[in-house]
């Protein structure tokens, strides 16, 4: 999948703005960013379910929107809903024949399918009768009818309990490992940072920053417990960088190891008792709130 300075206009609100980016085959390239931030209308775009304003998209070695190519991709929405008089098995199908797939092996995909999500044993329930996170199974078993080379995955795992979580990672590193690639929106960065090859973060439409998690993870940040600082005190520590202060905890999100002393000494200047320091490791939560609030 690849873009060039794809841009995305409604009216006069620039939904996306020049995204140029590149995912080749096997990677799991992870998309982030807040509400509103241009996600949503890159899938559609890439989809070919908008046509851009400005740019170019190729998926898959053809424009975006070819219809022989979209056989070959899978897609679970964020928000999904299936007749709930349909049973699991029904529902597979149904999406086989719209593929569509050949009917003489509907029955071998459909049972594949069901193994690879957990539901082999719960085919032949209505989907009324589904948990959220059966629901959510069932959904991305659907994205993956026919072996697609390309799933866009839209919050995979938002209704999932920590096993089911726990199961759709490891279905994501396997179709990974069998040259698929999976483009992946999430609010869990937790689940991103364990799973994702490559990631990119957009706001406002535009992308902010973007790499593999050891290029976008660089930040190091010091957790101190210190007493006795006033609020006066706090803002003569703004020198040593950008800090969080939630009670006797003040961290400092850009500090390196070489300053630490000269900063526990101008605390102790400052009337400052510090009684720990703790070296963390920069999350992908940490670094995507720090690239928001830069913008």
């Amino acid at each position: 999948m690849h873009t060039v300075e794809l841009t995305k206009r409604f009216g006069s609100t620039v939904a996306l703005a020049g995204l140029s980016m590149t995912v080749p085959r096997g990677e799991i390239f992870g998309f982030l960013g807040p509400n509103g931030a241009g996600k949503t209308t890159a899938v559609k775009l890439l989809l070919g379910l908008l046509a851009p304003t400005a740019g170019e998209a190729w998926v898959l070695g053809e424009p975006a929107g070819n219809l022989g190519t979209r056989r070959r991709i899978g897609y679970l929405p964020e928000l999904f809903r299936y007749q709930s008089w349909l049973s699991a098995r029904e529902v597979l199908a149904m999406h086989c024949e719209l593929a569509p797939l050949p009917r003489p092996t509907w029955k071998e995909e459909i049972d594949r399918t069901l193994a690879i999500v957990g539901l082999a044993e719960r085919g032949g329930d209505r989907v009324g009768t589904f948990s959220k996170g059966m629901q959510q199974r069932l959904g991305l078993g659907v994205a993956l009818l026919g072996k697609p080379d390309l799933v866009f995955l839209d919050e995979p795992t938002s209704a999932l309990d920590p096993v089911g979580r726990h199961d759709v990672r490891g279905i994501i590193r396997e179709l990974a490992a069998r040259g698929t690639a999976v483009f992946l929106n999430s609010h869990l960065l937790s689940e991103v940072e364990q799973v994702c090859d490559r990631v990119a973060v957009v706001d406002h439409g535009r992308v902010i920053a973007g790499g593999t998690m050891e290029e976008l993870l660089t930040g190091s940040a010091v957790r101190f417990r210190v007493t006795g600082l006033s609020a006066d005190s706090h803002k003569s520590l703004e020198s040593f960088g950008p800090m969080d202060v939630e009670g006797e905890q003040i961290t400092f999100t850009k500090l390196t190891a070489d300053r630490v002393p000269e900063l526990v000494s101008e605390m102790v200047k400052l009337g400052g008792r510090v009684y720990e320091v703790v070296p963390r490791h920069q999350t992908l939560e940490d670094r995507f709130l720090q690239l928001l609030n830069e913008e």
